[in-house]
């Protein structure tokens, strides 16, 4: 097996990496990282989360849906992973879908106004 910078080390190690790559705003890098950190721990929200974070800000937006999707079916009041659906729905220009996911978002935020 061919063990390159990006899955190099624990897990922890990873987390910290990937960590600075998205801090780094070097989406992509935290992306590679994210993405076997995810398959070895999936029930973890966090790498998870992130790595829908990677997605979307490296315009992935299909991938990072699919990553939200996952987030909000394993917990349905997840309520960044609801916003950043919706976000990443409306960049997709599907509004209508969008529409509850944002909702619910700011409800579970306290943010009755939007709802």
């Amino acid at each position: 097996m061919d063990m390159t910078y990006y899955d190099h080390g624990t897990p922890a190690e990873r987390w910290e990496r990937a960590q600075m790559f998205f801090d780094a705003k070097d989406y992509a890098a935290a992306a590679r990282v994210l993405g076997g950190l995810v398959e070895e721990v999936p029930e973890q929200t966090g790498p998870r989360l992130l790595l829908a974070r990677a997605y979307y800000h490296s315009a992935q937006l299909q991938r990072a849906e699919a990553e939200l999707r996952i987030l909000v079916e394993r917990d349905p009041v997840e309520h960044y992973a609801r916003l950043m659906l919706g976000r990443t729905l409306e960049r997709q220009g599907r509004h209508e879908e969008a529409g509850p996911h944002l909702r619910i978002a700011s409800a579970l935020a306290g943010d009755f106004e939007r709802v």
